[in-house]
Parts: C-alpha cells; sequence; structure tokens
C-alpha cells in the first residue's frame, strides 16, 4: 500500500464525537500539614456537561494536574442531572439557594436579557443552556463554592409534576374537610327537627284530645253564639 493511500484513509476515518464536553474551572496549589511536615497536591475543579441539559461539576485532589483532573472528572460523571429550563431558556421560577457562605440568587428573565451573571455562576448557567437570566452573588467569592451553589440550586428545582400532585392533594384535602363539616352540620340539625316534631305531635295531640273525649260521651261541641250588633240606641 503506497503512503500517500495510507494518509488518506487516515484523514477519511472520522473521529467518535464526545457525548459530553469538559471545561476545567480551576486549579490550585493546596498543602496539607502534618506531623512530616508540609504535604503539597493539586485541586482540580471540572464541569462536564452534555449540550442537551445535563450537567455537574467535579473537584478532586492529586499529587499532580493530571491526576486531580482525571479524579474530577470521573466524580462529575457520576452525579449528572437534567437542568430544568423553560421555553425562553430560563428558569421556572426564582429561587435563593446558600451553600456554606455563598448565597446565589436566580430569576427569570424574558427573551433578549441575556446571561446577567459574573464568576463561575456565568459559565455553569452558559453551559447549562441558559440564555436569558439574571443572577445575584451575595457572599464569598470563591469560584468552587459559587459553581456548586449554582448547580444545587439548579438540582433543586421542582417538577411541573411536583405541583399539579400539590394541587391534587390539596384538592382531595379540601374534599374531606367539606365532608366532615356536611356530617358535623348534619348531626346537629337532626336533634333538632326531631324535638321540633316531637313538639308538633304533642301540641296536634293536646288539641284532638278534648274533641275525641266529648265525641265519646255523646256530647256535641257547644256552638259558640254569634256576636250582636251594637244598635244605635245602645251605643247612645
Amino acid at each position: 500500500m503506497k503512503p500517500e493511500r495510507a494518509q488518506k484513509d487516515r484523514n477519511h476515518r472520522e473521529k467518535p464525537k464526545k457525548e459530553f464536553d469538559e471545561l476545567l474551572l480551576e486549579v490550585r496549589r493546596v498543602t496539607r500539614v502534618t506531623t512530616g511536615g508540609r504535604r503539597m497536591s493539586f485541586r482540580a475543579t471540572i464541569l462536564v456537561w452534555n449540550r442537551k441539559g445535563k450537567i455537574w461539576l467535579g473537584s478532586a485532589k492529586g499529587n499532580d494536574v493530571a491526576g486531580a483532573v482525571s479524579k474530577a472528572t470521573n466524580e462529575a460523571y457520576k452525579a449528572l442531572f437534567q437542568v430544568p429550563v423553560t421555553k425562553g431558556d430560563t428558569v421556572p421560577y426564582a429561587l435563593t439557594y446558600k451553600y456554606k457562605t455563598c448565597k446565589v440568587r436566580l430569576l427569570p428573565a424574558s427573551e433578549g436579557t441575556w446571561l446577567k451573571a459574573g464568576s463561575s455562576i456565568r459559565s455553569v448557567l452558559e453551559l447549562a443552556g441558559y440564555s436569558n437570566i439574571l443572577s445575584k452573588m451575595i457572599g464569598s467569592n470563591n469560584k468552587l463554592n459559587n459553581a456548586l451553589a449554582t448547580i444545587l440550586a439548579l438540582a433543586s428545582y421542582k417538577h411541573a409534576d411536583y405541583f399539579s400532585s400539590l394541587r391534587a392533594v390539596k384538592a382531595a384535602e379540601e374534599k374531606e374537610e367539606a365532608e366532615v363539616k356536611e356530617e358535623k352540620t348534619a348531626k346537629k340539625s337532626a336533634p333538632k327537627a326531631e324535638k321540633l316534631e316531637k313538639s308538633e305531635e304533642k301540641k296536634v295531640a293536646k288539641k284532638a284530645a278534648p274533641k275525641a273525649e266529648k265525641e265519646e260521651a255523646g256530647e256535641k261541641p257547644a256552638k259558640k253564639a254569634p256576636a250582636k250588633k251594637a244598635t244605635k240606641k245602645e251605643e247612645k
């Protein structure tokens, strides 16, 4: 096989595209004090996402940069989750999340607002697929903590099914309360109705009793004499 043809075949072979992309946010040199002295190591923070709404952040330490990066990427792949993105490429509702000394507030925005964020919050929101969002960073300026706070805030958003289930539960509770109230009112009104019926029956029985006695004795009830009209002389 000629070397030119072999080179063409290699060029024609397409490399498989990675499903997930990786972004190195920060690499820091950290020290740990022990009895034997100070031990130097590196801490790497990496963002992993797949341009379809899945994202997570990994942080790990290693003796060298390559080892720390590989550990951080493995950590990030283990905990990927789906980000809630609405039609306007924004968050569903306003949310404030606190992680350690960092507090992050995310607010939905209309189309054309673009990303209003800074530090590591911007990179997280941009990679997650948001293009219209307002954010506020309060507290510490630590990149790792701010990135973790934004990711945990996005993970804490509730799905629409959650709110629909809450409404169904509330409706069921309201129905139960209404039924209990109706039963209580029915129980309260029942003895009153019975007392009224009994009192009416007693009254009717009392009225009918003297008539029945007279009929048994053979006496006719005396008719009342019609009242005489007063004449003019009597009036005088």
